[in-house]
Protein backbone atom coordinates (compact mmCIF):
# COMPACT_ATOMS: atom_id res chain seq x y z
CA UNK A 1 0.00 0.00 0.00
CA UNK A 2 1.34 3.46 -0.89
CA UNK A 3 0.82 5.45 2.29
CA UNK A 4 2.39 8.63 0.84
CA UNK A 5 -0.88 9.30 -0.91
CA UNK A 6 -2.94 9.00 2.26
CA UNK A 7 -4.14 12.32 3.68
CA UNK A 8 -4.37 12.37 7.45
CA UNK A 9 -6.33 15.16 9.14
CA UNK A 10 -5.16 16.26 12.59
CA UNK A 11 -7.84 18.05 14.60
CA UNK A 12 -6.52 19.92 17.61
CA UNK A 13 -6.28 23.37 19.05
CA UNK A 14 -3.66 25.49 17.25
CA UNK A 15 -0.28 25.51 18.92
CA UNK A 16 3.00 23.70 19.34
CA UNK A 17 1.39 20.41 20.39
CA UNK A 18 -0.69 20.19 17.20
CA UNK A 19 2.36 21.03 15.09
CA UNK A 20 4.42 18.40 16.86
CA UNK A 21 1.68 15.80 16.38
CA UNK A 22 1.42 16.62 12.67
CA UNK A 23 5.17 16.41 12.28
CA UNK A 24 5.28 13.04 14.05
CA UNK A 25 2.85 11.64 11.53
CA UNK A 26 4.37 13.34 8.49
CA UNK A 27 7.81 11.93 9.07
CA UNK A 28 6.48 8.52 8.06
CA UNK A 29 5.70 9.74 4.56
CA UNK A 30 2.00 10.48 5.06
CA UNK A 31 0.48 13.82 4.13
CA UNK A 32 -1.00 15.69 7.07
CA UNK A 33 -3.55 18.47 7.19
CA UNK A 34 -4.02 20.32 10.46
CA UNK A 35 -7.54 21.57 11.20
CA UNK A 36 -9.30 23.31 14.04
CA UNK A 37 -12.63 21.46 13.60
CA UNK A 38 -14.37 18.78 11.54
CA UNK A 39 -15.90 21.43 9.28
CA UNK A 40 -12.44 22.21 7.88
CA UNK A 41 -11.58 18.71 6.63
CA UNK A 42 -10.49 18.59 2.98
CA UNK A 43 -11.83 16.14 0.42
CA UNK A 44 -9.86 12.94 0.15
CA UNK A 45 -9.15 12.66 3.86
CA UNK A 46 -8.40 9.04 4.69
CA UNK A 47 -8.33 9.20 8.48
CA UNK A 48 -8.75 11.64 11.35
CA UNK A 49 -6.46 11.97 14.33
CA UNK A 50 -8.44 14.05 16.80
CA UNK A 51 -7.45 15.32 20.23
CA UNK A 52 -10.14 14.75 22.82
CA UNK A 53 -10.04 18.38 23.92
CA UNK A 54 -10.61 19.76 20.37
CA UNK A 55 -13.87 18.01 19.53
CA UNK A 56 -17.10 18.80 21.38
CA UNK A 57 -18.66 15.73 22.94
CA UNK A 58 -21.83 15.99 20.83
CA UNK A 59 -19.75 15.82 17.60
CA UNK A 60 -17.98 12.52 18.27
CA UNK A 61 -20.76 10.47 16.72
CA UNK A 62 -20.81 12.64 13.59
CA UNK A 63 -17.05 12.35 13.29
CA UNK A 64 -16.77 8.57 13.66
CA UNK A 65 -19.57 7.98 11.16
CA UNK A 66 -17.84 10.19 8.63
CA UNK A 67 -14.29 8.76 8.67
CA UNK A 68 -12.21 6.28 10.68
CA UNK A 69 -11.00 8.21 13.70
CA UNK A 70 -8.12 7.83 16.14
CA UNK A 71 -8.37 9.80 19.35
CA UNK A 72 -5.39 11.08 21.28
CA UNK A 73 -5.45 12.41 24.80
CA UNK A 74 -3.12 13.54 27.56
CA UNK A 75 -5.00 11.57 30.21
CA UNK A 76 -6.75 8.22 30.49
CA UNK A 77 -9.35 9.85 32.74
CA UNK A 78 -10.57 12.24 30.06
CA UNK A 79 -14.38 12.03 30.05
CA UNK A 80 -14.46 13.02 26.38
CA UNK A 81 -12.23 10.05 25.54
CA UNK A 82 -14.75 7.71 27.17
CA UNK A 83 -17.52 9.30 25.10
CA UNK A 84 -15.48 8.78 21.91
CA UNK A 85 -15.04 5.12 22.73
CA UNK A 86 -18.78 4.74 23.22
CA UNK A 87 -19.68 6.18 19.80
CA UNK A 88 -17.29 4.00 17.80
CA UNK A 89 -13.81 5.43 17.37
CA UNK A 90 -11.24 3.14 15.76
CA UNK A 91 -8.72 3.33 18.61
CA UNK A 92 -7.13 5.77 21.01
CA UNK A 93 -3.68 6.52 22.38
CA UNK A 94 -2.57 8.46 25.45
CA UNK A 95 0.44 10.78 25.18
CA UNK A 96 0.84 10.31 21.40
CA UNK A 97 4.12 12.20 21.15
CA UNK A 98 5.72 9.68 23.49
CA UNK A 99 4.47 6.85 21.27
CA UNK A 100 4.93 8.28 17.77
CA UNK A 101 5.88 4.97 16.15
CA UNK A 102 2.87 3.24 17.72
CA UNK A 103 0.62 6.05 16.47
CA UNK A 104 1.90 5.69 12.91
CA UNK A 105 1.35 1.94 13.00
CA UNK A 106 -2.18 2.45 14.31
CA UNK A 107 -2.88 4.90 11.49
CA UNK A 108 -1.69 2.48 8.82
CA UNK A 109 -3.72 -0.37 10.29
CA UNK A 110 -6.84 1.78 10.66
CA UNK A 111 -6.62 2.91 7.01
CA UNK A 112 -6.09 -0.65 5.83
CA UNK A 113 -9.09 -1.92 7.83
CA UNK A 114 -11.25 0.94 6.56
CA UNK A 115 -10.38 0.17 2.96
CA UNK A 116 -11.11 -3.50 3.53
CA UNK A 117 -14.48 -2.56 5.01
CA UNK A 118 -15.25 -0.40 1.96
CA UNK A 119 -14.27 -3.24 -0.37
CA UNK A 120 -16.42 -5.63 1.64
CA UNK A 121 -19.40 -3.29 1.32
CA UNK A 122 -18.83 -2.98 -2.43
CA UNK A 123 -18.54 -6.76 -2.71
CA UNK A 124 -21.74 -7.16 -0.73
CA UNK A 125 -23.57 -4.75 -3.03
CA UNK A 126 -22.15 -6.50 -6.09
CA UNK A 127 -23.13 -9.87 -4.67
CA UNK A 128 -26.65 -8.62 -4.04
CA UNK A 129 -26.83 -7.44 -7.66
CA UNK A 130 -25.52 -10.78 -8.92
CA UNK A 131 -27.99 -12.67 -6.74
CA UNK A 132 -30.84 -10.58 -8.08
CA UNK A 133 -29.63 -11.18 -11.63
CA UNK A 134 -29.27 -14.89 -10.93
CA UNK A 135 -32.78 -15.08 -9.50
CA UNK A 136 -34.09 -13.34 -12.61
CA UNK A 137 -32.25 -15.73 -14.91
CA UNK A 138 -33.40 -18.73 -12.87
CA UNK A 139 -36.99 -17.53 -13.10
CA UNK A 140 -36.66 -17.16 -16.87
CA UNK A 141 -35.03 -20.58 -17.13
CA UNK A 142 -37.81 -22.08 -15.03
CA UNK A 143 -40.41 -20.52 -17.31
CA UNK A 144 -38.57 -21.84 -20.37
CA UNK A 145 -38.34 -25.30 -18.82
CA UNK A 146 -42.03 -25.26 -17.96
CA UNK A 147 -42.91 -24.18 -21.49
CA UNK A 148 -40.62 -26.85 -22.91
CA UNK A 149 -42.21 -29.46 -20.65
CA UNK A 150 -45.66 -28.43 -21.85
CA UNK A 151 -44.56 -28.74 -25.47
CA UNK A 152 -42.95 -32.12 -24.83
CA UNK A 153 -46.19 -33.42 -23.29
CA UNK A 154 -48.09 -32.20 -26.34
CA UNK A 155 -45.83 -34.42 -28.45
CA UNK A 156 -46.87 -37.47 -26.48
CA UNK A 157 -49.75 -39.53 -27.88
CA UNK A 158 -53.28 -39.31 -26.53
CA UNK A 159 -54.00 -41.61 -23.62
CA UNK A 160 -55.52 -44.08 -23.39
CA UNK A 161 -55.97 -45.06 -27.00
CA UNK A 162 -57.24 -48.16 -28.80
CA UNK A 163 -55.64 -49.00 -32.15
CA UNK A 164 -57.06 -51.90 -34.15
CA UNK A 165 -58.44 -53.42 -30.97
CA UNK A 166 -55.22 -53.07 -28.95
CA UNK A 167 -55.26 -50.82 -25.89
CA UNK A 168 -52.35 -48.40 -25.31
CA UNK A 169 -51.77 -46.34 -22.15
CA UNK A 170 -48.85 -44.85 -20.21
CA UNK A 171 -47.77 -42.98 -17.08
CA UNK A 172 -45.25 -40.19 -17.65
CA UNK A 173 -43.54 -38.65 -14.58
CA UNK A 174 -40.38 -36.59 -15.29
CA UNK A 175 -38.06 -35.75 -12.40
CA UNK A 176 -37.63 -32.23 -13.85
CA UNK A 177 -39.82 -30.11 -16.11
CA UNK A 178 -38.31 -31.83 -19.15
CA UNK A 179 -37.76 -35.54 -19.51
CA UNK A 180 -35.40 -37.88 -21.30
CA UNK A 181 -38.17 -40.50 -21.48
CA UNK A 182 -40.42 -40.63 -24.50
CA UNK A 183 -42.88 -42.96 -26.20
CA UNK A 184 -45.34 -43.07 -29.05
CA UNK A 185 -47.85 -45.40 -30.67
CA UNK A 186 -49.50 -44.98 -34.06
CA UNK A 187 -51.80 -46.80 -36.42
CA UNK A 188 -50.18 -47.59 -39.75
CA UNK A 189 -53.25 -49.29 -41.28
CA UNK A 190 -55.83 -51.86 -40.23
CA UNK A 191 -53.11 -54.49 -40.33
CA UNK A 192 -50.29 -52.89 -38.30
CA UNK A 193 -49.69 -50.57 -35.37
CA UNK A 194 -46.27 -49.30 -34.40
CA UNK A 195 -44.98 -48.18 -31.00
CA UNK A 196 -41.65 -47.34 -29.38
CA UNK A 197 -40.37 -46.64 -25.88
CA UNK A 198 -37.21 -44.58 -25.34
CA UNK A 199 -35.05 -43.53 -22.40
CA UNK A 200 -32.41 -40.95 -23.36
CA UNK A 201 -29.34 -40.73 -21.15
CA UNK A 202 -29.60 -38.03 -18.52
CA UNK A 203 -32.61 -35.80 -18.11
CA UNK A 204 -33.44 -32.16 -18.65
CA UNK A 205 -33.26 -29.95 -21.72
CA UNK A 206 -30.51 -31.72 -23.70
CA UNK A 207 -32.16 -35.13 -23.30
CA UNK A 208 -35.58 -33.68 -24.13
CA UNK A 209 -34.20 -32.27 -27.41
CA UNK A 210 -33.21 -35.80 -28.39
CA UNK A 211 -36.78 -37.00 -27.78
CA UNK A 212 -38.03 -34.30 -30.16
CA UNK A 213 -35.54 -35.53 -32.76
CA UNK A 214 -36.74 -39.09 -32.12
CA UNK A 215 -40.37 -38.06 -32.69
CA UNK A 216 -39.52 -36.35 -35.97
CA UNK A 217 -37.37 -39.18 -37.32
CA UNK A 218 -39.81 -41.94 -36.44
CA UNK A 219 -42.68 -40.08 -38.09
CA UNK A 220 -40.56 -39.62 -41.19
CA UNK A 221 -39.51 -43.25 -41.32
CA UNK A 222 -43.07 -44.43 -40.74
CA UNK A 223 -44.29 -42.32 -43.67
CA UNK A 224 -41.54 -43.81 -45.85
CA UNK A 225 -42.34 -47.44 -44.89
CA UNK A 226 -44.07 -49.44 -47.61
CA UNK A 227 -45.85 -51.81 -45.21
CA UNK A 228 -43.71 -54.80 -46.24
CA UNK A 229 -41.46 -56.91 -44.04
CA UNK A 230 -42.65 -55.62 -40.65
CA UNK A 231 -40.01 -57.76 -38.95
CA UNK A 232 -37.31 -55.52 -40.47
CA UNK A 233 -38.82 -52.18 -39.50
CA UNK A 234 -37.76 -52.15 -35.79
CA UNK A 235 -34.07 -53.06 -36.34
CA UNK A 236 -33.83 -50.71 -39.31
CA UNK A 237 -35.25 -47.87 -37.21
CA UNK A 238 -32.73 -48.46 -34.43
CA UNK A 239 -29.83 -48.65 -36.88
CA UNK A 240 -30.92 -45.42 -38.59
CA UNK A 241 -31.38 -43.62 -35.27
CA UNK A 242 -27.98 -44.85 -34.15
CA UNK A 243 -26.42 -43.26 -37.23
CA UNK A 244 -28.33 -40.02 -36.68
CA UNK A 245 -27.15 -39.68 -33.07
CA UNK A 246 -23.60 -40.52 -34.10
CA UNK A 247 -23.66 -37.89 -36.86
CA UNK A 248 -25.08 -35.15 -34.64
CA UNK A 249 -22.22 -35.69 -32.15
CA UNK A 250 -24.28 -34.43 -29.19
CA UNK A 251 -22.91 -36.96 -26.74
CA UNK A 252 -26.27 -38.56 -26.05
CA UNK A 253 -27.37 -42.16 -26.28
CA UNK A 254 -30.62 -43.93 -25.56
CA UNK A 255 -32.14 -47.27 -24.73
CA UNK A 256 -35.05 -48.12 -27.01
CA UNK A 257 -37.71 -50.70 -27.68
CA UNK A 258 -39.48 -50.60 -31.05
CA UNK A 259 -42.44 -52.85 -31.77
CA UNK A 260 -44.75 -53.58 -34.70
CA UNK A 261 -47.97 -55.46 -33.96
CA UNK A 262 -49.39 -57.56 -36.75
CA UNK A 263 -53.06 -57.52 -35.76
CA UNK A 264 -54.08 -60.22 -38.22
CA UNK A 265 -51.34 -62.71 -37.31
CA UNK A 266 -51.37 -61.59 -33.65
CA UNK A 267 -47.61 -61.30 -33.70
CA UNK A 268 -45.22 -58.77 -32.21
CA UNK A 269 -42.16 -57.92 -34.28
CA UNK A 270 -39.65 -55.99 -32.23
CA UNK A 271 -36.08 -54.93 -31.68
CA UNK A 272 -34.38 -53.40 -28.68
CA UNK A 273 -31.30 -51.44 -27.77
CA UNK A 274 -30.16 -52.12 -24.18
CA UNK A 275 -33.69 -51.82 -22.79
CA UNK A 276 -33.69 -52.01 -18.99
CA UNK A 277 -35.85 -53.28 -17.40
CA UNK A 278 -36.69 -55.76 -20.14
CA UNK A 279 -40.29 -55.65 -21.40
CA UNK A 280 -42.58 -57.95 -19.46
CA UNK A 281 -45.32 -59.90 -21.24
CA UNK A 282 -48.14 -60.95 -18.91
CA UNK A 283 -50.92 -63.38 -19.82
CA UNK A 284 -53.64 -64.91 -17.68
CA UNK A 285 -51.30 -67.54 -16.25
CA UNK A 286 -47.72 -66.40 -16.90
CA UNK A 287 -45.27 -63.52 -16.85
CA UNK A 288 -42.14 -63.61 -19.05
CA UNK A 289 -39.44 -61.20 -20.12
CA UNK A 290 -39.23 -60.73 -23.86
CA UNK A 291 -36.13 -62.35 -25.28
CA UNK A 292 -33.31 -60.47 -26.96
CA UNK A 293 -30.58 -57.94 -26.39
CA UNK A 294 -29.01 -55.08 -28.28
CA UNK A 295 -26.49 -52.26 -27.92
CA UNK A 296 -27.49 -48.77 -26.75
CA UNK A 297 -28.52 -46.45 -29.56
CA UNK A 298 -26.10 -43.65 -30.38
CA UNK A 299 -23.14 -44.98 -28.42
CA UNK A 300 -21.26 -47.11 -30.97
CA UNK A 301 -21.04 -46.81 -34.77
CA UNK A 302 -22.19 -49.47 -37.26
CA UNK A 303 -24.30 -51.46 -34.82
CA UNK A 304 -26.69 -54.13 -36.07
CA UNK A 305 -29.86 -54.64 -34.05
CA UNK A 306 -31.77 -57.91 -33.71
CA UNK A 307 -35.00 -58.71 -35.52
CA UNK A 308 -37.19 -60.56 -33.03
CA UNK A 309 -40.78 -61.81 -32.99
CA UNK A 310 -43.20 -63.45 -30.59
CA UNK A 311 -46.80 -64.61 -30.76
CA UNK A 312 -49.37 -62.63 -28.79
CA UNK A 313 -52.33 -64.36 -27.15
CA UNK A 314 -55.77 -62.79 -27.38
CA UNK A 315 -55.42 -61.53 -23.83
CA UNK A 316 -52.04 -60.06 -22.97
CA UNK A 317 -50.44 -57.13 -21.20
CA UNK A 318 -47.05 -55.87 -22.36
CA UNK A 319 -45.30 -53.65 -19.80
CA UNK A 320 -42.40 -51.31 -20.60
CA UNK A 321 -40.69 -49.28 -17.87
CA UNK A 322 -37.85 -46.78 -17.87
CA UNK A 323 -34.96 -47.45 -15.50
CA UNK A 324 -36.28 -44.78 -13.14
CA UNK A 325 -38.72 -47.38 -11.84
CA UNK A 326 -35.81 -49.25 -10.25
CA UNK A 327 -35.22 -46.31 -7.91
CA UNK A 328 -38.68 -46.89 -6.45
CA UNK A 329 -38.10 -50.53 -5.60
CA UNK A 330 -36.45 -52.12 -2.56
CA UNK A 331 -33.39 -54.31 -2.75
CA UNK A 332 -29.63 -54.02 -2.68
CA UNK A 333 -29.02 -55.58 -6.09
CA UNK A 334 -30.40 -55.08 -9.58
CA UNK A 335 -31.72 -58.63 -9.71
CA UNK A 336 -33.61 -58.13 -6.45
CA UNK A 337 -35.28 -54.99 -7.74
CA UNK A 338 -36.16 -56.62 -11.06
CA UNK A 339 -37.78 -59.49 -9.17
CA UNK A 340 -39.75 -56.97 -7.13
CA UNK A 341 -40.89 -55.27 -10.35
CA UNK A 342 -42.03 -58.60 -11.79
CA UNK A 343 -44.02 -59.26 -8.64
CA UNK A 344 -45.75 -55.88 -8.82
CA UNK A 345 -46.52 -56.34 -12.52
CA UNK A 346 -47.94 -59.81 -11.95
CA UNK A 347 -50.35 -58.34 -9.38
CA UNK A 348 -51.47 -55.46 -11.62
CA UNK A 349 -54.19 -55.61 -14.22
CA UNK A 350 -54.31 -51.90 -15.03
CA UNK A 351 -51.73 -49.16 -15.30
CA UNK A 352 -53.30 -47.37 -12.34
CA UNK A 353 -52.79 -50.42 -10.14
CA UNK A 354 -49.08 -50.65 -10.95
CA UNK A 355 -48.67 -46.90 -10.48
CA UNK A 356 -50.34 -47.01 -7.06
CA UNK A 357 -48.25 -49.98 -5.95
CA UNK A 358 -45.04 -48.22 -7.02
CA UNK A 359 -46.11 -45.04 -5.23
CA UNK A 360 -46.79 -46.95 -2.02
CA UNK A 361 -43.50 -48.83 -2.26
CA UNK A 362 -41.53 -45.65 -2.87
CA UNK A 363 -43.23 -43.96 0.10
CA UNK A 364 -41.96 -46.78 2.32
CA UNK A 365 -38.46 -46.37 0.90
CA UNK A 366 -38.47 -42.63 1.59
CA UNK A 367 -39.53 -43.32 5.16
CA UNK A 368 -36.42 -45.48 5.37
CA UNK A 369 -35.44 -48.61 7.18
CA UNK A 370 -32.76 -48.13 9.80
CA UNK A 371 -31.27 -51.52 8.92
CA UNK A 372 -31.13 -50.88 5.17
CA UNK A 373 -28.72 -48.10 4.19
CA UNK A 374 -29.45 -48.70 0.50
CA UNK A 375 -33.03 -47.49 0.91
CA UNK A 376 -32.19 -44.29 2.75
CA UNK A 377 -31.81 -40.75 1.35
CA UNK A 378 -34.08 -41.30 -1.66
CA UNK A 379 -36.01 -38.55 -3.38
CA UNK A 380 -39.63 -38.96 -4.44
CA UNK A 381 -38.58 -38.99 -8.11
CA UNK A 382 -34.79 -39.36 -8.39
CA UNK A 383 -35.04 -40.05 -12.12
CA UNK A 384 -37.53 -39.79 -14.96
CA UNK A 385 -40.15 -42.52 -14.55
CA UNK A 386 -42.33 -43.73 -17.40
CA UNK A 387 -44.47 -46.84 -17.72
CA UNK A 388 -46.27 -48.00 -20.85
CA UNK A 389 -48.86 -50.76 -21.09
CA UNK A 390 -50.07 -52.42 -24.27
CA UNK A 391 -52.94 -54.89 -23.99
CA UNK A 392 -55.45 -56.58 -26.23
CA UNK A 393 -56.87 -57.83 -28.50
CA UNK A 394 -60.58 -57.17 -28.76
CA UNK A 395 -60.90 -53.67 -27.33
CA UNK A 396 -63.45 -51.43 -28.97
CA UNK A 397 -61.93 -48.61 -31.02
Amino acid sequence: MDHSKQLIAVIDEPGPERNALAEAITCDGMSVFAADSIQDLPAGTALIVAHARAVPRQQWSQLTHRLPTLVVSDSRQDADLIKAVDVGLVDYIVHPLRHAELLRRMIRKAIELHQLALERDRDRERLAELNESLETHLALLRMDQQSGGHIQRRLLPAQPKVINGVYYDYWFAPSLYLSGDFLDYQRYNEHYSIFYFADVSGHGASSAFVTVLLKYLCNRWLNEWDGLHPELLPPNWLAALNRELQDTDIGKHATLFVGVIDHEAKTLHYSLGAQLPMPLLATNDSLVCLAGEGMPVGLFPDVEYPSLSCALPSEFRLWLCSDGVLECLPGKTLDTRLKELEQLVSESITLEQLRDRLTQTNALLIQGDADDEVNQDRDALPDDLTIMMVSGFGHAD
